[in-house]
């Protein structure tokens, strides 16, 4: 789920059309740059942190989340533990509170292989200089495995932590986790959604609970270099869903169809000026209730992977379903 690159023909982006209306994403000032976004806030004083994928995973703060977002440094600064060949470039942090402790995974790898592998670092308050990283969290893969293991999001399901994973190959996976959170609980991987149709896009999973259902999202889709190469209309970056009763399998889209048979509903996709959202996460804001955060190329700023910026949406519900 990335790299950086640069600009834009502006020409290309004829077909780019809106299946149905989507709210505009919530303001952003200050720093809004965003790939891959991990937010939370902070338990002590409401103060909002705004992970990036990226070199070292820099973070930003503010006091509320449309900004004004500042730049505070960097995760892990000299790169992750892991011997990995992109153990310098850390990508797609996850972070939760979980007991006091706060927990942020991320994965090591180079773009479109399956040398990866999933690492954890922790603090108590989440503040530059503070974090301490664990290295490997016990999930990794290579070209034997039939999954990549990035894009790490953690789920408490009571007392009991499950890791989801995945990018591409057979798509999205889950594991147990030991109650330590920082290793696998031992058991192996498995499945949890597949799309069958051409190279399997799908990535970026994030699983929350909401009135009764587990709800699994997931970005579909190209997602970066559109500046380079844009992607037919419709196969770039969208997020979709998929819900459960149950954290570990059984998610079945909005027609019914098993999110393991190439099922899935669309939760939001390209709209007007926003352009291949993904890369998602969900958490309850204190002001704002349910918010759905990601990134999304801006097509009135450009499409190069560093333009990038960060958006947000309230969300609201239809027949139990998430709605921007």
């Amino acid at each position: 789920m990335y790299k950086f690159l640069k600009t834009i023909s502006a020409a290309a982006l004829v077909a780019v059309a809106a299946v149905q209306a989507y709210s505009d994403p919530g303001a952003c000032s200050g720093y809004c740059w965003a790939h891959d976004p991990a937010v939370i806030q902070r338990a002590s004083d409401g103060t909002y942190f705004k992970f990036n994928t990226g070199t070292g995973i820099q973070y930003a703060t503010a006091s509320s989340i449309a900004g004004p977002w500042t730049i505070q440094g960097y995760v892990l600064p000299d790169g992750s533990s892991i011997d990995n060949s992109g153990s310098d470039d850390p990508w797609a942090p996850d972070v939760h509170l979980v007991d006091g402790v706060y927990y942020l995974y991320y994965a090591v790898s180079t773009f479109g292989s399956q040398d990866s592998a999933i690492g954890v670092a922790t603090s108590t308050t989440m503040d530059v200089g503070t974090w301490t990283d664990h290295g490997s969290a016990g999930v990794s893969s290579t070209s034997a495995k039939s999954y990549n293991s990035i894009d790490p999001n953690l789920i408490m399901v009571g007392s009991t932590p499950y890791l989801n994973f995945g990018s591409f190959w057979d798509d999205i996976f889950q594991v147990k986790m030991s109650t330590s959170l920082t290793s696998t609980a031992g058991a192996s991987a498995y499945n949890i959604e597949y799309d069958a149709a051409g190279d399997h896009p799908c990535e970026g999973s994030y699983m929350f609970y909401y009135d009764g259902y587990y709800y699994l999202l997931w970005s579909h889709g190209i997602c970066c270099n559109y500046e380079t190469t844009l992607p037919a209309a419709g196969a770039e970056y969208m997020i979709m869903m998929a819900r459960s009763t149950s954290p570990t399998g059984g998610f079945v889209d909005q027609d019914g169809v098993a999110a393991t048979d190439s099922g899935g509903s669309i939760l939001l996709q390209s709209h007007d000026y926003v352009y291949g959202p993904g890369g998602q996460g969900v958490f309850t804001s204190t002001t704002e209730g349910l918010v759905l955060y990601y990134h999304y190329a801006d097509t009135n700023v450009g499409l190069a992977d560093a333009d990038y910026l960060f958006g947000w949406n309230v969300l609201s519900w239809d027949d139990g379903w998430p709605v921007v």
